[in-house]
């Protein structure tokens, strides 16, 4: 009996042995992940340390990591990606990170990323992704990110910077843009990041043309540092290329003015079927602007149209021989011609005129009278018509200034007297038949 007692606790003991060196292993063990800040929950390719706070640094750079490791803890606030081959970023990249404040991505071969990648990550201060293969950046991401300090965008290929781009980031205190492929860049980018310290702008291949000049004045006038200032030049135009920014001569940049004019074929010429419109916009600014026409039918979409004849338009057109298959012929000189004016022409017709210093644009409404009686046509179908020096034209309220421009009316009659014949014979229209008029409505 007595030797059976001592046997079973003895067998007692070293269980119990047992269980208190299988507890202090464990307790061993936590002591040294807790001493060395080691956390189980962490891909094995990466490190992950925990901070006093109970966040984590997640350190995954220089792995050869081709995509954005998968179970990260949420935890993490400081996550290091740098010096790896990760080619792009997905809208998914980070959902498992929501939290974090410190992304580097620096030293990549990202190219493409997935708009929205950033946009969840509203905690983050702090985002480096320089030395990367960027082109297209999802812009609108900045936007939902308004924590940012530090942004750093350097040594990529990105050529595009939309003016409003950085509209949301008031407590950014240094951007790195440095070494870019910017040509221009709009007044005002810099505008509200009002904690800015620290602008890195050097190395980018501007145009120091009207776009770029108030930027001349403005890195000589802002108190942000400028790193590397001379290294803001131009490289373009020939006569400027290298020069530093902040030393080209002052440009003359004069704003487009515009006036439009009309000219129809009624008079002296031989028409075919329906009649010649031709609207003309003189054009001044320096550099000389280009010219372009929004055409706005009443019955059809949108329709835009630069210079597709390659004379200026001086000389109407003046029957078919010299008509284009073009349904409007747009002149260099801002000249605009309708050869087959009709009813389903009617609409806004808009010059465009746009140069590096600023862009105008100039409207007029076309409309046809479609009876033998316009006069009474036009008071049924624009109640806002009044007579005019004894014809109908239709007038807007000269005070209101809704509409920026000169606004143009003109309304035409064709009577049926003026159509060619079956036979194609061409009849000259009769002077008293026909009815034109307008109103120049002058604003600037």
């Amino acid at each position: 009996m007595f030797t059976e007692f001592a046997l079973s606790l003895s067998s007692k003991t070293e269980g119990e042995a047992r269980l208190r060196g299988e507890a202090m292993g464990l307790l061993l063990f936590l002591c040294i992940a807790a001493f060395f800040g080691m956390s189980v929950s962490c891909p094995e390719i990466c490190t992950c340390i925990e901070k006093k706070n109970g966040r984590q640094l997640a350190e995954c750079a220089y792995r050869d990591l081709q995509d954005v490791p998968l179970g990260l803890p949420r935890s993490v606030i400081i996550l290091t990606l740098s010096a790896n081959r990760l080619t792009s970023l997905r809208k998914s990249s980070f959902m498992e990170v929501m939290e974090v404040q410190s992304l580097w991505l620096g030293y990549n071969h990202i190219s493409t990323i997935e708009q929205g990648t950033f946009a969840m990550l509203a905690d983050l201060k702090n985002m480096d992704l320089g030395h990367n293969q960027i082109v297209d950046f999802p812009w609108e991401d900045l936007h939902n990110i308004s924590a940012l300090q530090i942004l750093k965008m350097n040594n990529n290929h990105m050529a595009t910077l939309p003016s409003e781009a950085f509209q949301a980031l008031k407590d950014l205190r240094s951007l790195w843009i440095n070494d870019n492929q910017f040509t221009t860049i709009a007044e005002g980018t810099f505008d509200a990041m009002t904690s800015l310290s620290q602008l890195q702008l050097h190395n980018n291949p501007l145009n120091c043309s009207c776009k770029v000049f108030w930027l001349r004045n403005w890195t000589e006038n802002t108190s942000i540092s400028l790193p590397e200032r001379d290294s803001i030049s131009c490289a373009a135009p020939d006569n400027l290329r290298g020069i530093p920014l902040r030393k080209i001569p002052d440009l003359q940049c004069v704003p487009p003015s515009m006036q439009l004019t009309y000219q129809s074929n009624l008079d002296n010429t031989v028409l075919y079927d329906g009649l010649t419109l031709t609207l003309h916009c003189s054009v001044t600014g320096s550099p000389q602007p280009e010219i372009s026409w929004k055409i706005q039918p009443s019955n059809q979409q949108t329709e835009k149209n630069g210079p597709n004849m390659e004379k200026d338009g001086n000389d109407l057109p003046s029957g078919r021989s010299k008509q284009s298959q073009e349904h409007f012929l747009t002149f260099k000189n801002g000249t605009l011609t309708i050869p087959k004016f009709s009813k389903q022409d009617e609409g806004t017709y808009t010059c465009l005129a746009t140069n590096d210093a600023g862009t105008r644009e100039v409207s007029v409404d076309v409309a046809l009278a479609s009876s033998e009686n316009p006069a009474e046509d036009l008071l049924r179908n624009h109640p806002q018509a009044s007579q005019h020096r004894g014809k109908s034209c239709y007038q807007e309220d000269p005070t209101d200034f809704s509409k920026a421009g000169e606004k143009l009316v003109i309304i035409y009659h064709n009577p049926a007297e003026s159509k060619s014949s079956n036979s194609g014979t061409p009849i000259q229209p009769r002077l008293w038949a026909r009815l034109f008029c307008f109103v120049f409505l002058l604003y600037c």
